[in-house]
């Protein structure tokens, strides 16, 4: 698995830097940022485009606090899946397949 840092937040758009020489993530891969070092909450990330010299373009499907220059980015190597069939009937998910509980 492959991983990035993030080098800077504007707007809507993160950019993400990688190893000079490694392979860069394919556009609309999964990525996964964790809020804290105890690795407890994650934010999924998706690459929009290859900004270039190693940095891609990643958009959050959630809110990007805790976000700050240098933290890890995880490639997943896989995209944000795509949920059909009769395992998601009667079920509320959010943009990322989890389940959101009802109250």
């Amino acid at each position: 698995m492959s991983s990035g840092k993030i080098a800077q937040v504007i707007g809507p758009v993160v950019d993400v830097l990688f190893v000079t020489g490694e392979k860069l993530p394919e556009i609309n891969n999964a990525h996964v940022v964790y809020k804290n070092d105890e690795r407890q909450t994650k934010i999924v990330v998706e690459v929009a485009l290859d900004l270039g010299d190693g940095m891609v373009g990643i958009i959050s499907m959630e809110s990007k606090e805790g976000f700050t220059r240098g933290k890890k980015v995880l490639d997943t190597g896989r995209s944000i899946p795509e949920l059909l069939g009769d395992d998601t009937l009667e079920r509320v998910l959010n943009v990322v397949g989890d389940t959101i509980v009802m109250d």
